[in-house]
């Protein structure tokens, strides 16, 4: 394991959440020469992981906010984000959440819908203000990930579609407290097939062009986020392609002079630096197979139940010969699975077990499920 662990490891309680701070600052470096090269603003996706060191470490490397819902907005701005480079998205904005932001003066709405566009503007009136907004629209793109985390293709509740948005421009012309600023498309998560990426552009361009045709000038274009990491073999990719990823926006994407062009990155920029360990609390036999049960559990780290996703998973201090273990947590519930026969050196009780890839979705999606207590986070 590539990770730094903490020197008192031995004597720490377990599960815990463990970030490296410095493996963090490495992808935000890169990600941030990528993009600066390109002209390209990053803003950090905080739904991926929401901890004040993530966020100071954020905002010292020039990045922005995308936020989507009011406490992530209120969280932003007291990790020291500006407004001016705070993002609200999200499909179910409330009028209080709305009211929030509106009161800190951010930079942009991302709206989702007529009734929303119609919602924030009469509220942005009732404050006697006038709110940004981006347009975001459902581009029908296949981001070729699991169904649960894509979001651009027709089925899915995010964004507006082609045949509603002639109806929502139209409507942009009647309401006074709101200003069209961009455009904004998100097709999913998870994405590790660069190509993806550049169909997005080329759908982009095209939209572009529709408002265009129309007599309509996009100051900013925000082409959303997404990209993937290596969960199978972290040690491999530690560090995500960022070249790739920006390089492609920079030659696919047709910006006009001026533009500002964004993007959002979450699980790129802190799924790697988060691991989450534990121990084992017994090993079980059964006539069918072994199970290692760990004192973490999916209210440490649902993604394997909720998604079936993978996450590499180590035992730290046995040196014994392999064999096929279930790895489970102790919740009650048959989804509390990590894997099924998976390969480790012979685990016995108390050993330390990780989960690795575990920076992005792991802590923020936690629980108090069977009113487990939370598991603390460590820096090192």
């Amino acid at each position: 394991m590539s990770l730094q662990l903490p020197s008192d490891l031995a004597t720490r309680p377990t599960p815990f959440y463990l970030y490296d701070l410095g493996l963090l600052r490495q992808t935000l470096q890169a990600a941030q020469r990528a993009a600066e090269s390109r002209n390209i603003q990053v803003h950090y996706a905080l739904k991926a992981n929401t901890n004040d060191p993530v966020l100071q470490l954020m905002r010292e490397h020039g990045f922005g906010a995308d936020c989507v819902s009011g406490n992530e907005v209120q969280r932003a701005l007291e990790a020291g984000f500006a407004p001016d480079h705070v993002v609200f998205a999200g499909v179910g904005k409330s009028d209080a959440e709305i009211n929030r932001a509106l009161a800190a003066d951010i930079w942009c709405f991302n709206v989702e819908s007529g009734p929303e566009l119609e919602v924030l503007s009469e509220l942005a009136g009732a404050l006697g203000k006038k709110a940004r907004v981006a347009l975001r629209l459902n581009p029908n793109v296949d981001a070729r990930t699991h169904h649960y985390i894509t979001t651009g293709l027709k089925a899915n509740k995010f964004g507006i579609g082609m045949a509603e948005l002639p109806g929502v421009v139209d409507m942009l012309a009647t309401l006074p407290h709101v200003e069209l600023v961009g455009l904004h498309v998100h097709i999913g998560s998870q994405i590790t097939d660069i190509s993806v990426f550049e169909t997005l552009c080329h759908r982009v361009n095209e939209l572009q062009q529709w408002f265009e045709h129309r007599g309509i000038v996009l100051p900013h274009l925000n082409v959303g986020g997404g990209l993937g990491v290596n969960y199978e073999q972290p040690d491999e990719q530690l560090i995500p392609d960022f070249e790739a990823y920006f390089s492609t926006i920079d030659q696919y994407l047709r910006r006009r002079p001026e533009q500002q062009v964004h993007v959002e990155l979450g699980r790129a920029l802190v799924a790697q630096c988060g691991t989450l360990v534990s121990r084992v609390l017994y090993v079980k036999e059964s006539q069918q197979t072994r199970f290692a049960i760990l004192d973490a559990g999916m209210t440490e780290l649902i993604r394997p139940a909720l998604y079936q996703s993978y996450h590499r998973i180590e035992n730290l201090t046995s040196q014994g010969e392999e064999q096929l273990y279930d790895v489970v947590g102790p919740i009650c519930e048959s989804s509390d699975s990590f894997g099924r026969r998976i390969a480790l050196p012979e685990t016995r009780r108390g050993d330390v077990v990780v989960l690795r890839t575990a920076g992005a979705y792991g802590e923020v999606m936690a629980s108090n499920y069977n009113l487990r207590d939370k598991a603390p986070a460590v820096y090192v």
